[in-house]
């Protein structure tokens, strides 16, 4: 991918397209990590709890590219929270995947321990090496903003549910106020927009799939889009996304099919609260 296709944050260029990994077996995550980045994919996504950061990392090597040619992140789960616990999480994963990650992140906020002692430690394991950003993931704007209030380091994306059904207007609108981004996870709505008419008819007008819409409204928003496939064709499809633009109008009329009821995974504690977005613009 070209410059063009990366969003800068706070000196880290990350690839606005990248390939998730859940629920993707170790070898299928090999195999798929290997694929994607011999065909051009510079971002890869993955998490300690998703059981496959080894897979990731052989997929990494399989690839041969080096170190600086592409992005990976991987997350810290909730039950390593506390101080050495998430530093030794760090550790492991950074030894799994065969380098430390470029971005480390929180995987869903959590109400203990404290949020100064989980943050306090996820910037050491920056100062350690063991990640060159940090972030969150799955952390409403309260909470987003209690973070990077007691965080050194900037907190460079925060990874959430985002496609057409989910308006995430305030957390976007957050990001930009914090100098920082959202990745989208589950972009495609687990794909639920393959059949959407509205979706489809953008897609027949540019010559493109729903897949390719849906990812192309997202990109072009300034979100990072990581969807997930176990699928090379489909690998190839998502990432074919750079050579069309959608008109403002075509953006609302995507943005109009947001509802109350899009949420698809909501693991949230109960302590938090989303953001209520009662319409996308």
């Amino acid at each position: 991918m070209a410059k063009a296709d990366t969003l800068t944050v706070d000196g880290h260029e990350i690839p606005l397209l990248g390939l998730g990994t859940w629920q993707l077996e170790p070898d299928e995550a090999r195999h798929m990590v290997g694929h994607a980045l011999t065909h051009g994919y510079r971002h890869i996504d993955t998490a300690w709890i998703y059981r496959n950061e080894k897979g990731v990392g052989e997929g990494i090597r399989d690839a041969g590219l080096a170190r600086d040619a592409f992005w990976l992140t991987t997350k810290i789960w909730v039950d390593h929270f506390s101080h050495d616990a998430l530093l030794k999480q760090a550790e492991e994963s950074a030894e799994s995947l065969g380098t430390a990650p470029d971005l480390l992140l929180l995987h869903w906020p959590k109400a203990t321990p404290p949020l100064a002692e989980t943050i306090g430690a996820l910037n050491e394991a920056k100062r350690r090496g063991l990640t060159r950003a940090i972030g969150l993931s799955n952390f409403p704007s309260a909470e987003w903003k209690k973070a990077q209030e007691l965080s050194e380091a900037r907190l460079i994306t925060n990874q959430v549910e985002y496609h057409p059904y989910l308006s995430q207007k305030t957390l976007i609108d957050t990001a930009r106020d914090l100098g920082s981004s959202i990745t989208a996870w589950s972009p495609l709505a687990q794909g639920k927009i393959a059949k959407d008419a509205t979706i489809r008819a953008i897609g027949e007008a540019h010559g493109k799939s729903p897949g390719q819409v849906t990812l192309r409204w997202i990109v072009q928003q300034g979100v990072i889009a990581i969807p997930k496939t176990s699928k090379e064709s489909r690998a190839a499809e998502n990432l074919d996304i750079f050579d069309f633009q959608l008109t403002d109008d075509e953006m609302a009329r995507i943005h109009a099919l947001a509802r109350p009821d899009g949420r698809l995974g909501d693991w949230l504690d109960d302590a938090f609260e989303w953001d209520q977005d009662t319409s996308q613009r």
